[in-house]
């Protein structure tokens, strides 16, 4: 199971260390954030799954940060405010935060509302990734997920096992972002197989990547676009476009 990234952005330094140090003893990574310049360089930087975000943080507006961030990001937001009226969580929800919550609050009910808010972000994410239909053009390739096929960029199709097509849209869907053999893993959908030790679903993974490095790099042995990240575990390090159908 992947184990959440969690924003944690808040001027007041009292609770933005309460509240990180709940988070990682709840199974949470925690990062701690001051302003908009630094979750900026947070979410460059690595997978945020949820951004824990104060309204008013010193000359900045949580709300307007919320809209900003809205309209580049699909990240979950949860923003929290000593403003608890009907208007402040309307405008909250107005700049599309997923969820509201009035300090003070409980420390359980917030996690219960991570927990869900998580939850429904995994799940809308899945079905909108399965119904979505689009090209994917990348170094010179072209996968049509309509057709579920794969062209390089000679024009010559590429057969892929239904595993390696999975492994090629979860990379498809993160270009750029770093992603662990249990993340892939989860992706794939073999979290429930029978065989399930980290090392082994590790393993596997690390197969099937020269599976598909076969097919699609030019020189497996010194791949430029299914890259080793050391210490994680691969990246899809190339541009990919989406062109909608």
């Amino acid at each position: 199971m992947t184990i959440p990234r969690l924003l944690v952005v808040d001027d007041d330094t009292e609770l933005r260390q309460m509240l990180t140090q709940v988070l990682q003893q709840n199974g949470c990574i925690a990062l701690p954030a001051t302003n908009e310049a630094e979750i900026g360089k947070h979410l460059s930087s690595g997978r945020i799954d949820l951004i824990l975000l104060d309204v008013m943080l010193g000359d900045e507006n949580g709300v307007e940060i919320c809209a900003r961030l809205r309209s580049e990001q699909s990240v979950p937001i949860i923003m929290i405010s000593a403003l608890s009226t009907d208007s402040d969580r309307m405008a909250g929800y107005a700049v599309g935060a997923d969820d509201y919550i009035a300090k003070p609050f409980n420390t359980e009910l917030l996690l219960a509302r991570i927990r869900a808010v998580l939850a429904r972000a995994r799940r809308t994410s899945s079905l909108v990734y399965r119904r979505h239909k689009a090209t994917f053009h990348f170094a010179g390739w072209v996968y049509d997920s309509k057709r579920d096929e794969v062209l390089s960029p000679d024009g010559y199709q590429v057969s892929l096992s239904r595993r390696e097509t999975a492994l090629l849209q979860a990379l498809l869907a993160n270009a750029h972002i770093p992603l662990t053999r249990a993340e892939i893993a989860e992706a794939l959908d073999v979290t429930g197989e029978a065989e399930t030790s980290s090392d082994a679903q590790g393993r596997a993974i690390d197969v099937l990547v020269g599976r598909l490095r076969a097919k699609i790099e030019k020189d497996p042995k010194s791949p430029e676009m299914l890259r080793t990240e050391r210490g994680v575990g691969y990246v899809f390090a190339v541009d990919v476009t989406a062109e909608d159908r």
